[in-house]
């Protein structure tokens, strides 16, 4: 009986481990992401020696410091809810078990016998089965972009926060490891250029041309 349901109880932990996981990331950057600043306040201007040329970069000391006060508040959350503190885990959805936690760490709740080997008919009945998941090593987070074309010279640029916490499922008879990852944006915007007044789309020589007819009194282009 163990061996056959080894593996469902194993599948449905990990399912349920991400879950809760994921809430507590997300109710530990809740705060942050009220505070998602304009990509344009982490863009600057690179000066160069043609006028006609702008370079821009990212201001990188924003980004890193927003990187590291998020991964500290993650930590911190997690390391919380391993310690027992049950407002940072979901409300009703799950029985926890606090004194465990307390006394040995790590996230301990219980799930019927029913539920997790997904039979209905004994849904919520039979004996609970303890799944307890641990921390492993460090909260990681790398920073990355997402940039799309839009419209005419224009960008959609997102700068976000990789997050990947590794996490020990254990129950009776067998443990496992997962990863959870959440993506947490850091700034989002548009990054506007100026309107060409010749337009091509496309690399082809045969691609068509749009031509913006200047006003009379404009200076031509350069």
């Amino acid at each position: 009986m163990n061996t056959r349901l080894n593996p469902i109880f194993l599948e449905y932990a990990k399912v349920q481990t991400n879950k809760i996981a994921s809430l507590v990331i997300s109710r530990a950057t809740n705060s942050r992401v009220t505070n998602v600043m304009d990509v344009n306040d982490i863009i600057e201007e690179v000066p160069t020696e043609s006028s006609n040329m702008v370079t821009t970069r990212f201001n990188t000391e924003i980004i890193n410091r927003v990187r590291a006060d998020t991964t500290t508040l993650v930590q911190s959350h997690l390391e919380q809810a391993e310690q027992g503190n049950l407002e940072l885990l979901p409300e009703n959805d799950y029985e926890f078990d606090k004194d465990a936690m307390q006394e040995k760490g790590g996230i301990v709740f219980y799930v019927p016998l029913g539920q997790a080997a997904n039979i209905p008919l004994i849904g919520n009945l039979g004996p609970k089965i303890p799944i307890r998941f641990h921390l492993i090593g460090n909260v990681e987070s790398n920073i990355g972009t997402d940039i799309r074309e839009f419209g005419i010279n224009n960008a959609y640029v997102e700068v976000y926060i990789h997050m990947k916490v590794n996490v020990q499922i254990i129950i009776p008879m067998a443990t496992t490891s997962s990863v959870v990852e959440q993506r947490i944006p850091v700034a989002i915007g548009l990054v506007k250029g100026p309107v060409p007044h010749i337009y091509t789309n496309g690399d082809s020589s045969n691609a068509p041309s749009v031509e913006v007819p200047l006003p009379l009194d404009a200076d031509p282009p350069e």
